[in-house]
């Protein structure tokens, strides 16, 4: 399988999370809500920024432990099994090309006020055109995306923060005047209005595998993005209500532009509006990189045709899914009402937040220790529980007729899944291993370890040494009972006397000569004896589990993690580097808890695998 390339730094990825939100939330909502919600639709856009900070904090999680193309889709699949994963994976891919392709629509809106003489033949025409020409830029590289992304987003941050400046002095007070007329009940009506607005914000998990240093530069992207952008919505809100009056505001389509004439004339309308423009390109910029690459990753694991993977080999870009997706949106586009479409996406996106939340419970409770996301959501699983019960509230808030078609396409999804997809994969998922966790049965492989294993070591960037290569073939003891230091030994030189072709009395004699040259227990909890044996060229690692404990001559308390270093004096460095190594995977602050609580022998040798530490 071709690999993508890694070109998205901390810059592109704060710029695709950001430009994906500065759209309708900010150049065509305000209007509408302040229409539901007076003044107070400024604590709505607080509201639904609040509540997007479980999803936030989730998938940044998630995404860190598994930086893979599909976003949503391959940590769904991969924690809850791929019929969720299947629903997920259309959901996201759909939800994306709609949103985007009201974007380029929404475009009209703006194109009207510099060109009113256009015609909704011919803003269907640009929208086209547009979307043709980002993804010839999509198709060329994503770096090249990215840049185009970080230009747009700066002059947009730019052009809003002068707005918001230079309207600050023109505010009147008294716009503010019963500040919640309709009560604060379509106060939370309006935040699931404008919570789409920051549909865009998680865009960026889509594109995971292509940032360099994901596991920094994704969540701080993130939180840059979504600080930015909130400060935005609620500033220019704010100014918006203080300088336009309520009639005015309350049926505006254009409402930045209303309110930059009353400061800045017709030419603040034309700024405003080209900045408009320029948000919903950046949208679809955005949305095209983003949703392109949910075909990729489900067509990896065969839940769609194997075409839809092609990455074109000079570009590293996928051509496939990237054309596939550029169609969808021309359809929809050219033949569809989208209204009702993007209240259904709407719902969607807040069916995959909800699965995010309970994704990382599933990930967290699997005890994988593949699992290893370099940022952790705070307040679990409070936090992921608030969320859920909060995006539930907000979907039953939508309609009927929305949650009607939503159910729809789950069930078309789940026809997909039944028909095409499970009569050839089975996908292993983490709620296999939290089942099997409970019920104390053996019902799964290692595939998802391993592959959660290579994911890791992806992100690391590690390259397997000599030390790996060990592990890989340790022997692994897990004791279940207390036991003295020479019931230990007696085991431990059974064990290691078949593998290196020494006899276990003189293996015995060895421990305990070692043992009264100094205590092997270098702190509390741990010891790592290292046996000098006769011959040439054999090393060997014995790692040891006692939960209940050994008692090691001279300890201060029992000993639960045991690495014992056996070798010839011809593998001397063997020797120091296995005992450097050891030493810096043990000196993590986890690292006995981890231990301890590992369901298997193989997640102990992943500890050791997938430990923080220097190779050679």
């Amino acid at each position: 399988m071709m690999a993508l390339r890694k070109e998205l730094g901390l810059f592109e990825t704060f710029a695709i999370a950001a430009g994906a939100m500065i759209s309708s939330g900010l150049f065509v909502l305000p209007g509408l809500a302040f229409a539901k919600a007076g003044p107070a639709m400024i604590l709505s856009y607080i509201i639904a920024g609040v509540l997007v900070i479980p999803a936030l904090f989730s998938k940044a999680e998630l995404v860190t432990a598994m930086p893979k193309a599909g976003g949503d889709y391959f940590y769904i699949t991969r924690s809850m099994g791929s019929a969720a994963g299947t629903v997920a994976g259309f959901a996201s891919w759909l939800s994306l090309s709609l949103k985007t392709a009201f974007a380029l629509m929404g475009m009209g809106i703006f194109a009207i006020l510099i060109d009113p003489t256009l015609s909704i033949p011919e803003i269907k025409i640009i929208a086209i055109g547009l979307c043709l020409i980002f993804m010839l830029i999509n198709l060329l590289g994503i770096r090249e995306a990215g840049i185009t992304q970080i230009l747009l987003v700066l002059f947009l941050v730019v052009i809003l923060g002068s707005y918001v400046v230079r309207g600050f002095i023109n505010i009147d007070p008294s716009r503010f005047d019963n500040f919640v007329p309709y009560g604060f009940g379509r106060v939370l009506a309006t935040a699931g209005l404008v919570f789409i607005s920051f549909g865009g914000l998680t865009k960026v998990a889509s594109v995971a595998e292509e940032i360099k240093n994901p596991k920094i530069t994704i969540p701080l992207g993130m939180i840059l993005a979504y600080t930015v952008v909130l400060g935005l919505y609620v500033s220019v809100s704010f100014i918006t209500v203080g300088v336009l009056h309520p009639d005015t505001l309350r049926e505006s389509l254009t409402p930045i532009s209303a309110g930059a004439r009353t400061f800045w004339g017709i030419g603040g309308v034309v700024v405003t509006a080209i900045a408009a423009l320029l948000a919903f390109v950046s949208t679809a910029n955005a949305g095209i990189m983003s949703a392109s690459r949910y075909p990729l990753a489900m067509s990896r694991d065969r839940i769609l045709p194997r075409f839809f993977s092609n990455i074109n080999r000079k570009f590293k870009t996928p051509h496939s899914a990237i054309f596939m997706t550029t169609m969808i949106m021309i359809i929809t586009i050219v033949f569809l009402d989208l209204e009702v479409l993007v209240e259904a996406a709407s719902t969607m996106l807040l069916l995959l937040y909800i699965s995010a939340n309970l994704a990382i419970i599933v990930m967290r409770e699997s005890r994988l220790p593949g699992y290893r996301p370099s940022f952790r959501a705070p307040l679990y699983p409070y936090l992921q529980i608030t969320g859920i019960l909060g995006y539930l509230f907000l979907i039953y808030d939508m309609g009927f007729v929305t949650l009607v078609m939503t159910a729809i396409f789950i069930i078309f999804a789940l026809f997909w899944f039944f028909f095409y997809v499970r009569p050839k994969i089975t996908q292993e998922s983490a709620l296999m291993y939290v089942v099997e966790r409970m019920t104390d049965r053996q019902i799964v492989t290692d595939s998802l370890r391993d592959e959660l294993r290579e994911v890791v070591k992806e992100r690391e960037d590690i390259i397997e040494d000599e030390f790996d290569h060990i592990i890989k073939d340790a022997l692994i003891l897990d004791l279940d009972r207390k036991m003295h230091f020479n019931e230990f030994i007696d085991i431990a030189s059974e064990e290691l006397s078949h593998r290196v072709g020494v006899k276990k009395e003189k293996f015995i004699q060895l421990f305990i000569e070692r043992e009264k040259q100094s205590c092997t227990a270098l702190r509390p909890g741990l010891a790592i004896p290292h046996i000098i044996i006769e011959g040439q060229d054999k090393f060997d690692v014995l790692l040891v589990r006692a939960k209940q404990g050994i008692i090691f001559p001279d300890a201060p308390e029992p000993v639960h993690i045991v690495f014992v270093l056996v070798g010839t004096r011809d593998r001397r460095r063997s020797h120091l580097r296995a005992l450097m190594a050891i030493a810096q995977i043990a000196q993590q602050h986890d690292f006995d808890e981890q231990w301890l609580a590992a369901g298997t022998t193989k997640d102990l040798r992943d500890i050791i695998l997938l430990g923080e530490r220097k190779r050679h």
